[in-house]
């Protein structure tokens, strides 16, 4: 007898949870160096339950971008230009 084993696929994270992971990480250590920041924000997604294998750094930086110019956060890590 073969039981099949089912398990739910992680969702994708939208936009506003790659926006509130990244406010989150922010919050925990705004002094983090902008070469770790995209792993930080993976990493706390994976732990909040969702899949990050399409999630890139292209991706983060851009709704981070976002974010800054709209006046959510603030540029701690000068990276943002204009």
């Amino acid at each position: 007898m073969v039981v099949a084993l089912s398990y739910k696929k992680k969702p994708y994270p939208r936009n506003s949870d790659i926006a509130e992971a990244i406010k989150e990480v922010m919050s925990r250590n705004p002094l983090i160096h902008p070469g770790d920041f995209v792993d930080y924000v993976k990493r706390l997604l994976e732990e909040k339950g969702f899949y990050t294998g399409l999630v890139t750094g292209k991706r983060i930086w851009r709704i981070y971008e976002s974010m800054v110019k709209r006046g959510e956060i603030i540029d701690f890590l000068d990276v943002v230009k204009g």
